[in-house]
C-alpha cells in the first residue's frame, strides 16, 4: 500500500480538481455550442441576415370620407404605415406605394433605430411599387436579392415587417400557390402573386418575402379582408424588372446606355447577358455586343438590369467607366461614357407605346413565356390599354402578351421603340402583332400614327 505523505495528497487533490473543472467545462461548452445550434436554425439565419436592410415607414395623410350620401365630404388626417427594403447602400429604398402615396412627410425607422425622412424617387401604378430614398453619411446594409422563378408550393417562405406598427415582426409559413390573381380595388388587380400562409398584416406592405436562404424572393403586396393565412407578394424577378425601370439612369438623370439584357440563373452565380445593344448607343460604341456578359461596371458587381442601372448612377457623360464582361468565355475589360438623351433618338419609355399604340407593357421573362409557347424568346406584358386606342380596337386586352410585331420579336421595350421609330414606318402600316392570350397566339393589324 502507498503512503502518501499530507503534502502529496493534497497535489494530488488539487490534480484531481483541475481534471474534475476541465471535464465538466467541456461537457458545459458542449452543451452550449448544442443549443447555440439548436437556436441557430435556417429561419433565425435568414431573419438575421435580411433583418439590417428592412425598414419601417410611417406617415401620415389627409384623406376625404363622406358622411352620408348626398353630404359634402369633409378631409380626414389618417396615419399610416408599411415597410420597405433597401436595395441600394445610398439609401433607395422598395416599397408598395400605396404606402407613401399621398404622404405628407415619410418618415423612416431603420433597424438601427435611427429615424429619418424620405422622398419619393418614382413609382409604378400597375404594380403599386415606389421607390424611395433616405440620406445617409455611410453604406447601408441592402437585402439579398433571390429569384421567384423556382418557386414551389409549399416551400418555406418567412414575412418581416411593421405589422399593425409592431416593428420587424417575423411569420413563417409557405407557400400555398403561385400565379394568383387579386383585385383589391376598382382601380388595383395585381397579377402573377405568390400567395402564402405566413401571417401578413396591416403594415406588412412593401416588406420582403424570404427564402429559408435568407433571400429576398417577393414583395408582401395585399392582404385578403375576411380570410385567415391567406396573403400575397409579387414575385421578385417581376420587382426587380419594375424597379431597374424606375430607378435607370434615363428616368432619374436622362443619361442613355443602350444596353438591354436578361438574368441567366446557374447553379451558383446569376449572369447578366446582354440581349440588344442600340445603334449609336455608349453601349455600342464601348463594343458591347449581343450575348456577351456583363460582370462588373465601375466595381460594381453585376447580376440583372438593376445592377447596371445603380452602377452607372451619379455618373458623368465625361466619366470613362471600366465595364468587365465575358465573351466566348474569355474575361475582357472595355471603357464605357454615357450620354446624354436626344429628342432624335426617342428614349425608350412606356409614354411613346401608350402615345402611338395606346398600352403600357412590361418584359416577362423568357421562362415564363415559353411555358405557354417554347418557341418564343419573351415578350412584353400588357398592363393597361388606353379605351378607344388602336390597341384597344384590335382587341388587345390586359393581359395578353406581345412577342412579335412585323418581322421584329418583342422582348423589350428597345425592340418596340425600334420598330416605332423606323423612318420607314408609314410603309410598313399597318403593322402585324401578335400576341399570346392564354394557350393561344393571336394577331392582328395595327395602324400606328409616326409623328
Amino acid at each position: 500500500m502507498l503512503d502518501l505523505c499530507p503534502r502529496h495528497m493534497v497535489r494530488s487533490l488539487t490534480v484531481l480538481r483541475l481534471f474534475l473543472c476541465g471535464y465538466f467545462a467541456v461537457i458545459l461548452w458542449s452543451d452550449l455550442c448544442e443549443a447555440s445550434v439548436r437556436h441557430e436554425s435556417a429561419t433565425v439565419r435568414a431573419v438575421k441576415a435580411a433583418r439590417p436592410s428592412v425598414v419601417n415607414i410611417h406617415g401620415h395623410k389627409t384623406v376625404r370620407q363622406s358622411r352620408e350620401r348626398g353630404v359634402e365630404e369633409e378631409p380626414r388626417r389618417v396615419n399610416g404605415m408599411g415597410t420597405g427594403v433597401i436595395i441600394d447602400e445610398r439609401g433607395y429604398i422598395v416599397t408598395n406605394h400605396h404606402v407613401v402615396e399621398g404622404v405628407h412627410q415619410i418618415r423612416v425607422t431603420l433597424a438601427s433605430g435611427r429615424i429619418t425622412t424620405a422622398r419619393l424617387i418614382a413609382h409604378d401604378l400597375e404594380t403599386d411599387l415606389a421607390v424611395i430614398k433616405i440620406r445617409s453619411d455611410t453604406d447601408l446594409p441592402t437585402i439579398n436579392i433571390g429569384t421567384s422563378s423556382d418557386l414551389l408550393p409549399g416551400e418555406t417562405v418567412i414575412a418581416v415587417g411593421n405589422a399593425y406598427g409592431y416593428e420587424h415582426t417575423v411569420t413563417q409559413g409557405i407557400v400555398s400557390a403561385l400565379h394568383r390573381s387579386v383585385q383589391v380595388s376598382d382601380s388595383q388587380v395585381y397579377d402573377d402573386l405568390i400567395q402564402t400562409d405566413a401571417s401578413i398584416n396591416p403594415g406588412n406592405s412593401g416588406g420582403p418575402l424570404l427564402n429559408v436562404d435568407g433571400e429576398m424572393i417577393g414583395i408582401n403586396v395585399a392582404v385578403r379582408v375576411g380570410a385567415q393565412g391567406i396573403g400575397f407578394a409579387l414575385p421578385v424577378d417581376q420587382v426587380m424588372v419594375v424597379t431597374s425601370g424606375l430607378m435607370s439612369i434615363a428616368n432619374l438623370e436622362n443619361h442613355w446606355h443602350g444596353l438591354t439584357g436578361k438574368v441567366q440563373a446557374g447553379n451558383t452565380v446569376k449572369k447578366f447577358e446582354v440581349d440588344s445593344v442600340a445603334n449609336n448607343s455608349p453601349g455600342q460604341k464601348a463594343g458591347i455586343l449581343t450575348g456577351d456578359v456583363i460582370t462588373e461596371v465601375a466595381g460594381i458587381p453585376i447580376e440583372r438590369a438593376l445592377d447596371l442601372e445603380r452602377s452607372l448612377l451619379g455618373r458623368s457623360p465625361k466619366e470613362h467607366i471600366k465595364v468587365k464582361i465575358i465573351r466566348n468565355k474569355k474575361p475582357l475589360t472595355l471603357q464605357f461614357a454615357l450620354s446624354q438623351h436626344s429628342s432624335k433618338r426617342e428614349p425608350v419609355t412606356n409614354d411613346r407605346a401608350w402615345q402611338l399604340l395606346g398600352m403600357r407593357l412590361m418584359r416577362v421573362s423568357e421562362a415564363k413565356v415559353q411555358r405557354t409557347n417554347p418557341r418564343y424568346r419573351g415578350g412584353l406584358k400588357v398592363v393597361s390599354v388606353r379605351p378607344s386606342s388602336h390597341a384597344a380596337q384590335q382587341g388587345i386586352r390586359r393581359g395578353d402578351v406581345l412577342v412579335g410585331m412585323h418581322i421584329w420579336e418583342t422582348i423589350s421595350l428597345e425592340n418596340v421603340s425600334y420598330i416605332i421609330n423606323r423612318k420607314d414606318l408609314k410603309d410598313l402600316q399597318p403593322l402585324k402583332f401578335y400576341v399570346l392570350r392564354d394557350d393561344e397566339t393571336l394577331y392582328g393589324h395595327l395602324p400606328v400614327s409616326p409623328r
